[in-house]
């Protein structure tokens, strides 16, 4: 869908348990912007539910006519996801082009994808977004140049060109479905390959544009990774969605996965969501979760229960989080500040990382042992591997082997366990 420079007009219906619906709004003009649309207009209406037919009432597509004629726009963005009836009927009364809330995170989702895997997944929820839609898009496609410009006109004809687009659909959802599919398979065989070794897992989520991919770069500069190891990072809505996993070495050999997520918006797509599954699944078997805030938004606990939400929909839950609340600087609270689960921090200053990493460390290495192990001569490779991978705290070579202190991760202290003398 190219919506390169276009006018639009944002439609929203306030319903009376609706709290959040200005933030709503202001975040729908994001999207737009995100997607280079300038917005010239709004219009709200209070309504007790959505019309089924038009979304909004009667005497308000009246009022967006007038008012679009009068704006010159060029499109109608509405604030939740249209039935494929609403749209028919409101392109049929408005004469122009109308996209919902879905089609505009979808289309900035298909923007932003660089991974094949990310953009599989876009197409799949594209896709399954249109299907059910197919006869209202054919006027809006019409009006883009990719349809059949007549509209309905042509009626038999119309009907044929449906049913091939229909079977089109349905043949590419079911090869991107294979291929995500395959993906994913890839994606669980490095999962086990990490639980073997007992490498934890922490994963950032949050919500668009919270500060998890500075905070991923903060932690790297930190532990002295190399700049070519940095995540992309813009003050946008969805910088990131493609999972970055990146392994933070700490000074004593300890080490764990950081992975960066997709971030959450208020109304994100089912069908996206579902499509998201499998990049989400890093974050389902992760050892801890840094959920973190945009403290310095008004809405931000909105933010946390709309991700909360999210996460519960792909099946993440019953896992140890830190609630790490970026951006305490422009919220003016103190920081850098540890309480209980949570952490006030401000990434773009570096103030709080030191503080983060403690609180990682105390929750992923908290199954650590301190062991003594008599190993024999024959068996460096052992040693080596205990060097590069645990923290070995003193050496002594003795007759029959070399006898190390050595503090480790359970999995390894299990799997060693032959070799094990004392504590």
């Amino acid at each position: 869908m190219d919506v390169l420079m276009e006018k639009a007009i944002l439609v929203g219906v306030q319903l009376q348990q609706d709290l959040h619906f200005e933030y709503e709004m202001e975040e729908l003009r994001n999207l737009a912007e995100a997607c280079e649309v300038e917005v010239v207009g709004e219009v709200m209406q209070n309504l007790d539910r959505i019309h089924p037919a038009t979304y909004v009432g009667k005497g308000k597509v009246e009022e967006i006519k007038a008012f679009y004629e009068e704006a010159e726009a060029n499109l109608i963005i509405f604030n939740d996801e249209l039935s494929p009836s609403q749209i028919r009927n409101l392109e049929e009364e408005l004469e122009c082009k109308v996209i919902d809330r879905t089609m505009l995170i979808l289309d900035i989702f298909s923007r932003r994808a660089k991974t094949r895997e990310a953009q599989v997944q876009v197409e799949l929820a594209q896709l399954q977004y249109m299907l059910p839609r197919l006869v209202g898009l054919r006027a809006s496609l019409g009006r883009q140049g990719g349809g059949s410009s007549g509209g309905f006109s042509n009626r038999g004809a119309g009907e044929t060109k449906l049913e091939l687009d229909r079977r089109k659909i349905e043949d590419q959802l079911s090869k991107l479905h294979k291929e995500l599919e395959h993906i994913r398979a890839q994606r669980e065989t490095q999962r086990k390959q990490r639980t073997r070794t007992g490498t934890p897992v922490v994963s950032l989520v949050g919500y668009t544009n919270a500060g998890k991919s500075t905070i991923m770069n903060g932690l790297l500069a930190k532990t002295g990774q190399g700049e070519e190891k940095k995540v992309f990072e813009k003050d946008m809505l969805f910088a990131t969605l493609d999972t970055s996993v990146r392994k933070i070495v700490l000074e004593d050999n300890k080490h764990f996965l950081l992975s960066d997520t997709v971030g959450f918006v208020s109304k994100l797509p089912h069908h996206l969501v579902k499509a998201f599954r499998s990049t989400l699944e890093e974050a389902r078997n992760s050892d801890l979760l840094l959920h973190v805030v945009d403290v310095s938004n008004d809405e931000y606990r909105h933010m946390m229960d709309v991700t909360n939400a999210t996460l519960h929909e792909v099946g993440v839950e019953n896992i140890p989080t830190l609630f790490v609340y970026n951006k305490s600087d422009l919220a003016g609270v103190p920081y850098p500040k540890v309480s209980g689960d949570g952490l006030w921090m401000s990434a773009k200053e570096g103030k709080g990382l030191d503080e983060l990493l403690e609180k990682i460390k105390g929750h992923i290495f908290a199954g650590h042992v301190t062991c003594r192990m008599l190993i024999p001569f024959d068996r460096g490779d052992i040693v080596a591997y205990l060097n590069d991978s645990a923290t070995i705290m003193d050496t002594e070579y003795e007759e029959n082997g070399t006898l190390i202190k050595v503090e480790l991760g359970s999995v390894d202290y299990d799997r060693f366990q032959e070799f094990v003398i004392g504590k």
